[in-house]
């Protein structure tokens, strides 16, 4: 069997992302084949095919960290031909090949039956989608409720803010989002959001206080840095902040007085290794209770072989939402 598959290549000019025709002994193992429907862009993809990147650590590799798509052939009695089923996480599109090809190959405990989502809405979700699901959940068990207060969502317009506050809007909760972006108000409006302010903290020049006036009961981050460092300082008592980025860098320059005189707590979130029956437990509310409302406008829609495009796009920052890449029937 041949197929169409977007490698990425080290030259002498930097990393490639080419068109190839492939074979299935170029999957490697795996207990469960796909035929790919759709993978989607995130920022992990983009420093696949970015010099010094930090995430591949062997070309060629085809890039794609979410796969979706219909099984094909399984050596594991759990998944038969024609399940729908969405995989992402641990090496996929940095140590085995990824989504951006029509077949995939990984192992079975790496694989998700899809149940109430279709491979569409599974690859609009992704792993940003799963992160924010995660993190929503992280609020959840520490027994935040719309009776609580305010939930902030930094990085609103990015794949985890965007979705973050179509679930917890959802669910009930006031949200407050918070983006550089001045355009992008009525969007966030649009799924959910209450309020819409700029970057945190407002002033980025000022110093950052140990505590300041107490904002919100909890908070989505997915910036860090300074800005998440605000965020803590401005939580109320017993609120909790679900972190999983560092657009912002990766220095925390806060205290530890929102913890100790607040009770407030940092939750740090890992969509990669997460074990395998948590993530299809989790998967499981993503397609029923935790479904966001609003995936179709979070959307955008291309071609895998635009992919490099698009990543280029998530690099600079000028990216929004949720591109989710069409893999049957467009090479």
């Amino acid at each position: 069997m041949e197929f169409s598959a977007m490698v990425a290549h080290e030259s002498d000019s930097g990393i490639v992302l080419t068109k190839q025709q492939v074979d299935e002994d170029f999957l490697g193992p795996g207990d469960v084949t796909i035929k790919v429907h759709y993978s989607s862009a995130n920022f992990k993809d983009g420093l696949a095919i970015t010099p010094g990147g930090g995430v591949v650590r062997k070309y060629p590799i085809v890039p794609g960290i979410d796969i979706t798509g219909e099984v094909v052939s399984s050596e594991d009695d759990d998944f038969a031909p024609g399940d729908q089923v969405v995989a992402h996480g641990y090496g996929i599109g940095v140590t085995q090949h990824g989504g951006f090809a029509e077949y995939a190959r990984v192992p079975a405990e790496w694989v998700v039956k899809l149940d109430g989502l279709n491979t569409r809405d599974a690859a609009i979700l992704g792993t940003a989608g799963f992160t924010a699901a995660m993190s929503v959940q992280a609020l959840l068990d520490r027994e935040l409720t719309p009776e609580t207060g305010a939930i902030l969502v930094t990085g609103a317009t990015g794949g985890v803010g965007s979705v973050s506050i179509d679930i917890l809007s959802g669910l009930g909760f006031e949200v407050i989002a918070s983006t550089g972006k001045t355009d992008a108000a009525d969007l966030l409006a649009e799924i959910g959001a209450n309020e819409v302010i700029g970057r945190l903290p407002e002033d980025p020049e000022a110093k950052l206080r140990p505590l300041s006036k107490a904002r919100w009961a909890g908070a989505v981050d997915s910036v860090g840095g300074r800005s998440l460092a605000y965020v803590l300082s401005a939580i109320g008592y017993g609120g909790t902040v679900a972190a999983s980025g560092l657009t912002g860098g990766t220095d925390l320059p806060a205290t530890v007085m929102p913890f100790i005189l607040r009770g407030v707590a940092l939750v740090g979130i890992d969509s990669v290794a997460l074990p395998i029956e948590k993530r299809r437990e989790l998967w499981g509310r993503l397609g029923n209770e935790l479904r966001p409302q609003h995936l179709s406008v979070i959307e955008s829609y291309a071609p895998v072989t635009e992919a490099e495009r698009v990543l280029h796009a998530i690099q600079r920052g000028t990216h929004s939402g949720r591109t989710v890449f069409g893999v049957a029937g467009e090479f």
